[in-house]
């Protein structure tokens, strides 16, 4: 259906919608303060809808964020493991998306391959949202956007360092500097870097370069993501590649006087990140996990023409 509006990547939604969204979720989440977690807000706009939520791939963040963020919208949530699913012993995509599509009003999926929800998309009746794949995380970035513009940073304009893994993530943010204007450079090891199409795709916005120290000078925030995915093999190899770029104290102080460190997590401390900086006082963890709840939120509504 051409009306039906999915979230498979940013781009989906455009400059204009992702401000939206970040509006959306700052004012939504202002006016729960102090409230109960589970307490419906005030207008409850998507009263009587139901979310599916699919894992093919573990979580605690993507499964607790939205199932949390349907209920405080009003509606409720059905999540299944795929492995508990027809899903798991052979149906097709195609045929799963066609069946929730009948009972349920959106369906979020996180798995492996990106063209899974793809086709999930493609066979749907109603919004498909990724909670995750090999090639993009859009739900983890409107955290990111999210945190960086109530921690009071514009933007355009903005310097972001990212240090490890070119992986889905890292795509991420870069779709998402082309579009609100911002730059990445990325400091990743040879053999780790990411696909040259997705740089070449960001119109400037984006680098990699060799060396931690050259990604991070004057940045205004810092982000990593654990070196080591789920499923990932050759674990040793990559970790012996990746221990340059663990983010630490001294690298930290090559950045702008009190820039901001994300991850998106789970932490490895020790590893990708040195518990001295995850833990200190430049670190936003706790809040950009907790505002995967509020973004999503926004990216329900959007998804269901609430707003943007």
């Amino acid at each position: 259906m051409t009306d039906v509006r999915h979230f498979l990547n940013l781009a989906d939604a455009g400059t204009d919608g992702i401000a939206a969204m970040l509006a959306d979720a700052l004012d939504r989440k202002a006016a729960r303060t102090g409230w109960p977690k589970g307490r419906p807000d005030a207008d409850a706009p998507l009263a009587g809808h139901v979310l599916a939520c699919v894992f093919e791939k573990n979580s605690t963040r993507t499964r607790v964020s939205f199932d949390m963020a349907i209920r405080q919208l009003g509606g409720s949530s059905i999540v299944m493991d795929a492995g508990q699913m027809q899903l798991g012993r052979g149906e097709t995509v195609a045929d799963t998306a066609r069946i929730l599509s009948g009972y349920c009003d959106a369906i979020m999926i996180r798995t492996d391959d990106h063209a899974k929800v793809e086709e999930m998309a493609a066979y749907a009746s109603v919004p498909v949202i990724n909670g995750l794949t090999d090639a993009s995380h859009p739900c983890q970035i409107m955290a990111d956007l999210l945190t960086i513009v109530e921690s009071g940073r514009a933007l355009p304009g903005l310097k972001v360092a990212w240090l490890g893994d070119g992986n889905n993530v890292l795509a991420s943010i870069v779709e998402a500097a082309t579009l609100m204007q911002f730059d990445v450079v990325a400091a990743c090891p040879q053999g780790f870097q990411p696909e040259e199409e997705a740089i070449t795709r960001a119109s400037g916005r984006a680098r990699v370069v060799a060396d931690p120290r050259e990604a991070v000078e004057g940045a205004d925030v810092v982000v990593t993501d654990t070196w080591i995915s789920m499923g990932q093999a050759q674990a040793d190899t990559k970790l012996r590649a990746m221990l340059p770029y663990q983010v630490t104290l001294a690298l930290m102080a090559l950045a702008r006087p009190g820039a901001a460190f994300l991850h998106c997590l789970p932490a490895h401390r020790g590893e990708e990140v040195a518990a001295e900086v995850i833990d200190g006082p430049q670190s936003l963890i706790w809040a950009e996990a907790e505002n995967r709840l509020h973004a999503q939120k926004a990216v329900l509504r959007w998804c269901f023409g609430q707003i943007g």
